[in-house]
């Protein structure tokens, strides 16, 4: 079962007291999101007396909007701002003091076809030589669209405004009134480099909501594909942060390698990216002994592989030229957004789900969580490279201790039942937060959270200071999910 936690009712005082906590570090913003007339906030206490435990810490706050409008959280607190702008968009509330008024996901196209997009108001930068560079939204590699507004003395960044949205695909209504299969393909395409993350978020949360637990197998194997789906994701991240400082060695290395994690993926799960293998009440697929031989091929080929790489990462002077000091992102900012992933461990944020919630099976498997203090690009990558070391760990213990047993709960024998639930899983990028409402079998309301929401904010601040071209070295380092963000 996955995270527990608390819903409550609440007044406008009760809203604007939670916001206070967020304001005063005593809280972490979660999530943020709406449905027609209600307006939700989920926090988390990593200082309560439970933290230790791992339970008890997440809250959810719901307050009713029967006049279409509710307090801004954005108005004090920073990180609240786009999900304002976004529920704003979607369901209509208005968050009253918001700061930041312009629409989100919406450029002017909704509800009636051939009108142009509305013009953007760029926030304004003032200062004698400044000028502007547009960039995107359609980029010249085969990447998501999104666009940056760069405003520069010189070669110099003085600001970056990020106008996203573009791969907006209405997830949340899209899920609105889905079966419970048919919603599970729809969670499985939030974002495909992180497909099993959010299948087994939006699958933990549909069993807290329905009382269930999936088969102890099954756990197991959820485990196995979410280390393979890091794996692969680190490794290509690793490899495209180093072209994108001119070491196109490194690249090839590291592609190399995670091609052979994604046919091994091919080989055990019969999809590369895994994707509709984590179902609500366990798996699809088994791991059968040509699955399990080649798992151990693939543990003691990066065994070999990696530890070279590294050495010749570390020892490259130009290389570290470029990574080193670039792109920094200070501590207090990270943790006012509560950036998880490479990009808060980076900065000194220690949050990892896996150990923070302690879901099984990770209550039972021994691992680190890298954490650096420098917040440049140089430390997301030794984050990563730690986290390939600990996923390689992790992949052999779950291996070893594989249980037997059945794979799942079939469809017919899920519980047509209403309940709530929640999910706070580790996708490669950081924490993903899933939360469900189901009716009688079907998903009334569901809301995902990528942890790109709290990371593309800051990749704002990391690139201040720093030349044009070194933008592309400090986005690939936050490899931000445009998908997972616009939804």
């Amino acid at each position: 079962m996955s995270a527990h936690y608390r819903r409550t009712q609440v007044d406008a005082a009760a809203w604007e007291e939670a916001a206070d906590a967020l304001v005063a570090g005593e809280t972490t913003l979660l999530s943020l999101w709406a449905e027609i007339g209600c307006v939700h906030m989920a926090v988390l206490d990593e200082t309560g007396p439970d933290a230790a435990a791992g339970g008890g810490r997440i809250a959810i706050l719901s307050l009713d909007c029967p006049d279409a409008c509710f307090p801004s959280v954005g108005r004090r607190h920073p990180p609240a701002i786009r999900l304002e702008r976004a529920v704003r968009d979607l369901f209509g509330l208005v968050p009253e003091g918001l700061p930041d008024t312009r629409p989100w996901l919406d450029h002017g196209r909704w509800g009636e076809e051939s009108v142009p997009a509305a013009a953007y108001p760029f926030l304004p930068v003032e200062g004698d030589g400044l000028h502007q560079i547009p960039v995107g939204p359609v980029h010249a590699g085969i990447i998501e669209p999104g666009h940056f507004r760069f405003t520069c003395d010189g070669e110099t960044v003085v600001r970056l405004e990020e106008r996203l949205g573009y791969v907006h695909k209405g997830i949340d209504h899209l899920l609105a009134g889905a079966p419970l299969p048919a919603a599970a393909r729809i969670a499985a395409r939030v974002s495909g480099d992180s497909t099993v993350a959010c299948s087994l978020g939006f699958a933990r949360a549909v069993e807290q909501g329905l009382d269930i637990a999936p088969p102890l197998r099954a756990v197991w194997l959820r485990a196995v594909m979410a280390e393979v789906e890091r794996l692969a994701n680190h490794l290509g991240d690793w490899g495209a942060i180093c072209n994108d400082a001119a070491f196109s060695l490194m690249l090839a290395h590291c592609g190399v390698l995670r091609e052979r994690v994604l046919r091994t993926a091919a080989t055990c799960f019969g999809h590369r990216l895994m994707m509709d293998r984590v179902v609500p009440g366990g798996v699809a697929v088994d791991l059968d002994a040509a699955g399990l031989a080649a798992l151990h091929d693939l543990v003691a080929l990066l065994r070999a592989r990696v530890p070279p790489l590294v050495k010749l990462y570390d020892d490259t002077a130009s290389l570290q030229d470029r990574t080193v000091g670039t792109g920094r992102v200070s501590p207090a900012l990270v943790a006012q957004f509560g950036a998880g992933g490479f990009v808060g461990r980076a900065a000194g944020r220690a949050f990892d789900a896996r150990r923070a919630i302690g879901d099984a099976p990770y209550d039972a498997l021994s691992f680190e969580v890298p954490v650096l203090q420098a917040g440049d690009v140089n430390a997301r990558v030794w984050v990563r490279i730690r986290e390939i070391e600990q996923s390689l760990s992790l992949l052999e213990q779950l291996l070893r201790g594989l249980p037997t047993g059945p794979l799942r709960i079939p469809d017919d024998d899920l519980p047509r039942g209403s309940g709530e639930g929640l999910a706070l899983v580790e996708a490669f990028r950081g924490d993903l937060f899933v939360w469900v409402r189901l009716e009688a079998g079907q998903v009334r309301r569901c809301h995902l959270r990528d942890a790109s929401w709290f990371q593309w904010p800051l990749l704002e601040a990391a690139i201040e200071g720093n030349i044009v071209a070194d933008f592309p070295l400090c986005n690939k380092s936050f490899n931000c999910s445009y998908s997972g963000h616009d939804l």
